[in-house]
């Protein structure tokens, strides 16, 4: 599985967010699926005070790149 074609709009961290829950409903349902989203909400929580732009877009794209290997996998 490739990722979803709107990887290159992400922009913001809700679009991120968004994103990564719409990459997870495409994985198999069950504990695959609760162990992705609980990790997304998690990760989300853990960064949600950084403020510096340039961190935040290599968050980003380090957040689309694990969730195109996740898919691959």
């Amino acid at each position: 599985m490739s990722p979803l074609p709107e990887a290159e709009l992400v922009r913001s961290s809700v679009q991120l967010y968004r994103y990564l829950l719409r990459c997870c409903r495409r994985l198999p349902q069950g504990h695959v699926q609760q162990h992705y989203r609980h990790a997304i909400r998690q990760s989300f929580k853990v960064h949600a005070d950084e403020d510096d732009p340039e961190r935040i877009q290599q968050i980003i794209k380090r957040a689309i790149e694990d969730a195109d290997w996740v898919m691959n996998k």
